[in-house]
């Protein structure tokens, strides 16, 4: 098997370097960044940056994946499990101020916000005023490589930045076409927290993360320890210390090495005193040894486009390449189409999954990835589970970036432990579970408010793990990863349950995310209720997952067949009559805000299996749900609109899946393509990459459906590596508007099922071996 996907893999590089060029992979600029949302992002993992390409003082933002202030607090509130019954009675009888007045006092985590991911700081080269011409700023996907180059008083200067995940360090190269052009100060900073001393040919920052007390957040104290090492190798000229800064003078070619770490221990879920950073760091620069830029810079495109060049994507259209990207982009705000740019899109969000989730990471993607510019963040950056953690891996594995999903299987195995004192202490059952949020301490606890009351975030989370087995076949990490995170959350939702007053297993408390309703009695407005209708679509997917992986495993007959007991004791989903919509609550209620971003009732349609063409009622009711949110004003924010093109490409509907595309790019897309909440937030770009791949590639109802949302703006186009379910890999190739050849490659010889328009194949494909069809999905 694994000899295969390495072959496979060759096969696509080459054909990568051949199909997709540099300037069709290119993000590029014809002047330096004025600001973070301009800059361009590197990463490897656990390292990131944020190149801005300034020419008299260049400024490259620097990112750790674990440095977080705050520390482990069990902020289970002890009042809950007491309360939990009167809670749930006052629910039932529709007593919700009365609910809610307990759950307030009972149930918020004390206390009740988590800290924020952090900045490292900053890297400073100082070349003092200068002119300049010639000026680009490129980020090429193809290698992942940021460049900059101009020209200055007759000379040209080049600078490159990589992440290299083999080295685990940033390397930025600097030379000048003229020899001893180079002169400049490099400054190492941050903003508090850090103490900066420059020795030899080495900048050392050595911090600590120093809270205030705050009694929304936690304790203060000393918390996390930090170091950021930085060696300077010059060709020719000098590189000298002086107080905290290196200053170089007359060099030619000039090497920059950056790491960095702290003391975070995952094992731990928190700092750990006998993890040194500073060690780190010095074995992470003393393993480079004396390798050239040359030598790093190869290593990295080796390990890189092994990955990246997995997966080629042309959409057809005009080629604006030869316009810098945020004009194009523009051009897009104006209404010009630019399927092309749509590609680049695509590309640049595998790009960004594969700059924070993988290897040498070990945490996966929060809110904006791993590139944060603050102390403290929007949001803290924090995992956001009542959909933003769980978007940010729709694209991993259709994708064809499986190893991304390491990061956050373990992350979510170490969530166990926490999880598990909240379902005893909060709830009184077995199992795991958390709330809206987390962070790399492990809280689960509810946070925020009454509103963060969402105890399906765990099984929610549960999604990718089975997505991940149900992609690659992975009978190992379904046995000893994937399977026994999904039975613990699914034995927390079987103790949860209880029973309403028509006999129905319900979730109580409740809420729809973030979004309200009208108790019809009253008039008034409330989040808390029993049996939203996500809480039974992620129940039902989860049951689902866990009895096909028993069955895969062999194992646990009767605790899959109290699954299936209960799942046909739950609350149907149903559609409303008044809108002919998918009903959002257990009861008819009316919204108090018709356009709200969340659209958690229809988790059915998308990322979940349930509403398919299989259940025409409800898939009707989908389609009207969606034009009703958008009617009222609904996906105004970059990741709600990411959502909806997966909607449209579920429904088939190719037209409306682009226009939601555009629409994404016109008004919730940065300079440097960064996903717009506003403000900055990574899983626009996530869900926007998932969507197209899922306008061109659908395998969740047990068979292969190609092209299944192809709008006519992209009549002309090929696709090359998307993976499909049960371990398939796919080309194709169409022209005007119609399938023109596909060739569908099997990982684990499993029977293929293919559907086009209608027409259906079948095969049995041996590991390894690829069959192509033409249009007519007729074997060649």
């Amino acid at each position: 098997m694994k000899q295969f996907t390495i072959f496979f893999a060759v096969i696509l590089f080459i054909s990568c370097r051949k199909e997709q060029s540099s300037s069709s992979l290119c993000l590029w600029y014809k002047q330096p960044a004025k600001e973070w949302n301009e800059a361009l992002p590197i990463g490897n993992g656990r390292l990131g940056a944020m190149v801005f390409g300034q020419t008299t003082s260049e400024r490259i933002q620097l990112n750790e994946e674990s440095l977080w202030s705050g520390s482990p607090i069990n902020d289970n509130n002890p009042e809950a499990l007491k309360n939990l019954k009167q809670i749930q009675k006052f629910i039932l009888e529709d007593k919700l101020p009365e609910a809610i007045e307990l759950a307030e006092k009972s149930m918020i985590g004390t206390p009740p916000r988590v800290r924020s991911y952090q900045t490292l700081g900053d890297l400073f080269l100082d070349f003092g005023e200068r002119e300049f011409s010639n000026y680009k700023r490129e980020l090429d996907l193809l290698t992942g490589i940021c460049r900059v180059t101009y020209t200055s008083q007759g000379v040209d200067f080049t600078q490159e930045v990589l992440a290299s995940a083999p080295d685990n360090l940033i390397a930025v190269h600097l030379t000048s076409s003229k020899k001893g052009a180079l002169d400049l100060k490099i400054r190492l900073e941050r903003e508090k927290d850090a103490l900066t001393r420059a020795y030899g040919d080495m900048l050392l920052m050595s911090g600590q993360v120093m809270d205030s007390a705050d009694t929304l957040r936690g304790p203060g104290g000393a918390h996390m320890k930090f170091e950021a090492q930085l060696k300077a190798i010059n060709k020719d000229g000098s590189v000298k210390a002086d107080k905290n800064l290196l200053v170089v003078k007359d060099a030619s070619e000039l090497t920059l090495l950056i790491t960095a770490a702290t003391d975070y221990n995952p094992e731990k879920l928190n700092f750990d005193r006998s993890v040194n950073p500073v060690e780190i760091c010095e074995n992470i620069l003393k393993n480079t040894g004396d390798k050239t830029f040359s030598k790093i810079k190869k290593a990295h495109l080796k390990d890189y486009q092994a990955l990246f060049c997995r997966v080629s994507l042309d959409l057809g259209g005009t080629d604006f390449t030869s316009i810098p990207t945020d004009e194009r982009l523009l051009k897009v705000k104006e209404g010009v189409d630019d399927p092309q740019l749509i590609a680049l899109y695509f590309q640049f969000g595998r790009y960004l999954l594969m700059g924070s989730s993988r290897s040498p990471g070990i945490l996966p993607a929060n809110l904006q990835g791993l590139w944060c510019k603050d102390i403290t963040a929007p949001w803290g950056a924090d995992y956001h589970t009542n959909i933003n953690l769980q978007m940010n891996y729709w694209p991993a594995e259709v994708c064809n970036l499986n190893e991304t999903v390491v990061p956050l299987s373990g992350f979510l195995k170490k969530l166990q432990k926490p999880g598990s004192v909240t379902a005893r202490e909060m709830y009184g059952t077995r199992g795991w579970t958390l709330h809206h949020l987390t962070d790399v301490f492990g809280r689960t606890a509810v946070m925020d408010g009454i509103w963060g009351l969402f105890p399906m975030g765990g099984p929610w989370m549960t999604f990718p793990l089975y997505e991940h087995y149900a992609f690659t076949g992975d009978v190992p990490f379904l046995k000893e990863r994937a399977y026994p995170i999904m039975k613990g959350s699914a034995e927390f939702v079987l103790d949860f349950l209880i029973k309403d007053k028509k006999g129905q297993w319900v979730t109580a408390p409740s809420n729809s995310p973030e979004n309200q309703y009208i108790l019809p009695s009253t008039g008034q407005k409330f989040d808390m209720t029993y049996a939203a209708t996500i809480d039974i679509q992620i129940i039902m997917e989860l049951f689902n997952n866990c009895i096909n992986a028993a069955g895969v495993l062999g194992i646990d007959q009767a605790f899959s067949d109290s699954l299936k007991t209960v799942l046909g004791g739950l609350p149907p989903v149903k559609v409303s009559p008044k809108t002919g919509g998918i009903q959002e609550w257990v009861e008819d209620y009316d919204e108090t805000e018709p356009g709200h971003r969340h659209m958690s009732h229809l988790l059915g349609l998308y990322p979940g299996t349930q509403i398919t063409p299989a259940t025409p009622e409800l898939f009707e009711a989908a389609k009207r749900t969606i034009s009703r949110r958008l009617e009222k004003g609904g996906g105004h924010t970059g990741w709600s609109r990411a959502w909806i093109i997966n909607f449209y490409a579920r429904l088939g509907d190719g037209e409306n899946a682009l226009f939601h595309v555009n629409e994404l790019l016109r008004k919730s897309t940065l300079p440097n393509l960064f996903d717009d909440h506003p403000p900055f937030q990574i899983d626009g770009n996530f869900g926007g990459t998932a969507g197209i791949a899922e306008m061109l590639l659908q395998s969740h109802g047990g068979e292969i459906v190609l092209l299944p949302a192809l709008p006519q703006a992209w009549s002309d186009g090929c696709a090359k590596g998307l993976r499909a379910r049960d371990g398939f890999e796919i080309d194709m190739k169409w022209g005007k508007g119609q399938l023109q050849t596909v060739k569908i490659r099997s990982l684990l010889g499993n029977p293929v099922k293919i559907s086009y328009r209608g027409k259906i194949a079948e095969s049995i494909l041996n590991a390894g071996k690829e069959t192509e069809f033409n249009g007519n999905l007729e074997e060649k």
